[in-house]
C-alpha cells in the first residue's frame, strides 16, 4: 500500500511509524509530511531514512493518508485528499459527521463501507473506555455509565509531555513552572479541565465521550457522564468506570467476558498488587482492565479500572488497525481505482 503520514513528526506520527514497523504493515511507498520547519529532515523506518516533505496544497500521491496534524488542518485538506486517497483522520474534525464512520475495529468494523473515503479515529479517552465497556455491553447491556478519567500529558501531544518534564525539573530546582499547553502547571498537580467548558458545565472532552460512545455503539439511548482530569503522568490514560447494566451481572461473569475480549488484558489480582497501571500499560497494545467489583449503588452494576496507552490504542494503533481492515477488503482498492 502507498501510505502517507500527515503530522509525521508529532507524538502520534512517531508512534504511527513504530506501529507500522512492529506490525509489519506492507508499505510499498511511504510519504512523510510535516510543517515546513521539518522539511528536509529525515525519520527512520525499517532501517532506512525517509525524507520529510512539506505538505502540498493538492491531493497526495498515496492510497491511504494517516492524518494526525490537528482538526483545523484536517478540515481544510481532508476533502482534497479524498479525491485520490482514503483518509484515516485522528482529529476531532469529522467524528460527529453522520456520513463519516467512527471506527474501533474490535467493535464496529462492520460500519466501514467500501465507498468510505474519510474515516474518523475516535477520541483516545473513548477508545480506551470502549475496549472494556463494549464486551460487557454485549453481554449484559449497558444503560448508564459514569467515568472519571486520569489523562496523561501525552493527550496534549509532544508539547504536553515536554511541558510536564520541564515543569517537574523547574519545580525540583525551586524555579517557577511555566504552563503554555495546560490551563495550570501540571507537575504535582491534577487539573479538572481538558478542552473548553460548554454551556452545560461539562468540558468538550467530557462531552466527546458521550457523543462518540453513542455513535460507535450505535445506541443513542446509552447515558454517559464523564469528568476528565489531567494528571502528571507522561503516557497512558486511566479511567475509573461505574456501569449500570440491563441484566444481572457479577464480577466473576465480567472477568470471564473480559478475559476473552480482543484487545483487552485482564489485570485483576488486587491481593497481589496487580491492577491496571500507567507504568505497566505504557507501550502496550492491549488495554488493561481490573479492580472489577460489584457497584454499591446500582442493582445491576459494576465498577472497574482501565489503563490504556493514549498514543497507541488511543491513536496510532487504532489508525493502523483501520488501515489493516482496508488491506483485507479488496473492494476498497477497487473503489480507489475507479475514483
Amino acid at each position: 500500500m502507498k501510505l502517507g503520514i500527515v503530522g509525521a513528526t508529532g507524538a502520534v506520527g512517531q508512534e504511527l511509524l513504530k506501529v507500522l514497523e512492529e506490525r509489519e504493515f506492507p508499505v510499498s511507498e511511504l510519504r512523510l509530511y510535516a510543517s515546513s520547519r521539518s522539511a528536509g529532515k529525515t525519520m527512520r523506518f525499517r532501517g532506512e531514512e525517509w525524507a520529510i516533505e512539506p505538505l502540498p496544497e493538492g491531493p497526495l500521491p498515496v492510497e491511504v493518508v494517516l492524518a494526525s496534524a490537528g482538526g483545523s488542518l484536517s478540515k481544510r485538506y481532508a476533502p482534497v485528499w479524498t479525491q485520490q486517497s482514503v483518509v484515516i483522520d485522528n482529529s476531532s474534525a469529522f467524528r460527529y459527521d453522520p456520513d463519516v464512520p467512527l471506527i474501533v475495529p474490535e467493535i464496529n468494523a462492520h460500519a466501514l463501507q467500501p465507498e468510505a473515503r474519510l474515516i474518523a479515529n475516535p477520541n483516545c479517552t473513548t477508545a480506551i473506555l470502549l475496549m472494556a465497556l463494549y464486551p460487557l455491553h454485549k453481554a449484559f447491556g449497558a444503560r448508564r455509565v459514569i467515568v472519571s478519567t486520569y489523562q496523561s500529558a501525552s493527550g496534549a501531544g509532544a508539547s504536553g509531555m515536554q511541558e510536564l518534564l520541564e515543569g517537574t525539573r523547574a519545580f525540583l530546582e525551586g524555579q517557577p513552572m511555566i504552563n503554555r499547553t495546560f490551563a495550570h502547571p501540571l507537575p504535582f498537580n491534577v487539573i479538572p479541565q481538558i478542552d473548553s467548558f460548554q454551556e452545560n458545565g461539562y468540558t468538550k472532552e467530557e462531552m466527546k465521550v458521550l457523543w462518540e460512545t453513542q455513535k460507535i455503539l450505535n445506541n443513542p439511548s446509552i447515558k454517559v457522564s464523564c469528568t476528565a482530569v489531567r494528571v502528571p503522568t507522561l503516557r497512558v490514560h486511566s479511567e475509573a468506570v461505574s456501569v449500570e447494566f440491563e441484566r444481572p451481572v457479577t464480577p466473576e461473569a465480567a472477568r470471564e467476558v473480559l478475559a476473552g475480549a480482543p484487545g483487552v488484558e485482564l489485570v485483576d489480582d488486587p491481593a497481589n498488587g496487580r491492577y491496571p497501571l500507567p507504568h505497566t500499560a505504557t507501550g502496550k497494545y492491549p488495554v488493561e482492565v481490573g479492580r472489577i467489583r460489584k457497584n454499591l449503588v446500582f442493582d445491576n452494576g459494576l465498577d472497574f479500572f482501565v489503563a490504556g496507552d493514549q498514543l497507541l490504542k488511543g491513536a496510532a494503533l487504532n489508525a493502523v488497525q483501520i488501515a489493516e481492515l482496508l488491506l483485507e477488503r479488496p473492494q476498497f482498492r477497487q473503489a480507489l481505482r475507479s475514483a
